[in-house]
Order: structure tokens, then sequence, then C-alpha cells
């Protein structure tokens, strides 16, 4: 096998060094354009400190995460509160809602700086609607169960002996003891709020459905991401509590709306 001349091997060196640097250039060139603000919302019956390992994950891959704490008060206060922190993030951010919190990014979503929206096991009603009325499409597991309660003043939280095997039947007894023991509770009529404009109508949407969710029928979840024409993808086996229960998935998934919308 004959050598290959010198001057032939310098070009060819140089043009693998040029290669290099070229995909070197095109990787850092996606990763300038990537979305890097992230806003987390939760849901009914939560708080922020569920998305934990979500956040932890994010932040390791660079991203700025902000995580609301509605005070599940009114559906107009949680949609202020959520209004607030977007209007705190330095760019366009990714808009990410759990739950009742699918609602909420739904009305607050229509900000300017808001570029793509993340359902994750989350309601995604249209203008008009509201998430009771949606949830009669499919109803869950847990509307029918009679567990979710009434306090006198008129706030609803899961009953504590049935919290595990509704919400998060994928954790462990100790984590679902915790959550259920440090519920927020969430005025009743946040339910019945009526959304005026859907953001998902104008900004690209992905959605998670968590196969196994007894909170919100999996099937309502696949019906909204057709009807939304969102990015769905499925994580079997999992829990309403699935932010929490399967972080890697869920952070995945925001990280791919980051890299999509504009």
């Amino acid at each position: 096998m004959k050598a290959m001349p010198a001057a032939r091997r310098m070009s060819h060196s140089f043009c693998i060094v040029l290669l290099l640097l070229t995909c070197g250039a095109l990787s850092a060139q996606d990763q300038q354009h990537r979305i890097r603000n992230i806003v987390l919302v939760h849901g009914a019956w939560a708080d922020g400190s569920g998305w934990k390992g979500v956040y932890d994950i994010l932040v390791k891959d660079g991203y700025n995460v902000s995580v609301v704490q509605e005070p599940e008060t009114s559906f107009t206060d949680d949609v202020a509160a959520t209004k607030r922190v977007i209007a705190q993030q330095d760019g366009p951010c990714i808009l990410v809602g759990h739950s009742y919190g699918g609602a909420v990014i739904t009305e607050a979503g229509t900000d300017s700086s808001v570029a793509g929206l993340v359902y994750v096991a989350a309601h995604m009603p249209d203008a008009g609607e509201n998430e009771a009325d949606d949830g009669k499409r499919f109803p869950s597991d847990l509307s029918k169960s009679g567990s979710i309660k009434k306090t006198a003043d008129g706030f609803t939280y899961v009953d504590l002996a049935q919290f595990h095997e509704y919400f998060a039947a994928d954790l462990s007894t100790e984590q679902a003891g915790f959550m259920a023991r440090s519920q927020v509770l969430n005025f009743a009529d946040n339910f019945k709020a009526v959304i005026t404009t859907a953001a998902w109508r104008s900004k690209p949407s992905w959605a998670l459905v968590a196969a196994a969710d007894r909170a919100i029928s999996p099937d309502l979840e696949r019906w909204y991401a057709t009807r939304a024409n969102s990015h769905k993808v499925e994580v079997a086996g999992a829990s309403h509590a699935v932010y929490v229960s399967r972080p890697k998935e869920v952070a995945a998934l925001i990280e791919e709306a980051a890299s999509h919308a504009r």
C-alpha cells in the first residue's frame, strides 16, 4: 500500500480539522438558539417543591429555571402569580404546567415572551372551556372515587388515606405521605375557571401523557394533545405525580421544547 504524499496528508488533515471546527460551530450555534429560560408551574394540591428533580436536571444542563408558587386561592391569583414570574425572565421562556397548572399556563401563556408550552399530565382547556367540564369527557378514577374533599370555606383536598393511590402511586409510601400532608388546598371554583384565550392555539406545545394517571384520565391527556397538535410523549407506568417520579423524562421533553421553539 503506497504512503500518502506529505502535501496530500497535510491537506487531508486540514479538511478533518475544518470539518471538526465547522461541526463545533454548528453545535455552538444550535446551543445559542436554544431557549434558556424555563418557568415551572405546579398543579392543584401541590407546591413548587415537587419540581426539584426536574429543576436539578435543567440547571445542570445550563437552563435558567424559575418555579412559580401559586396560592391556589383563585384562578385569577394563580395566573397573576405565573405572569409575575414570566415578567422576571430576561428573554423568551418555555412555560411548563402540571395538572391544574395546565389551565393556568393556557391562560398566562399568551404573554409575548412565552415561546412554547409544555403540558405534563395536564389540562389543556380551549377558550370558553374549563377543566371541570373537560374532565367529564373522560372521567378519571379520582373524580369517581369520592376522595376529593371540601372544607367549610370551599377549598378542596385529596383524602389523606387515598392520596398515594390516586395521585402518586409510583412514589414511595413515605414520599406520597409527605405530599398528602403538605397539600396546598385548592379553591373549588378554580376548576371551573373559564379560559379567555388559549395560548396553545398560537404557540407550539408539547404534552406528556402519564399512562397510569388516575387523577386525570390518560385518554383525556391524549385527546388534549391531539386537539392541540402537540408533540406528544407517553411515559408507561407513570402516575399523576410523574413530574416527581420521572424527572428525567419530564426534563427531556422540556429540553426538546427549548431546542425547537422559536
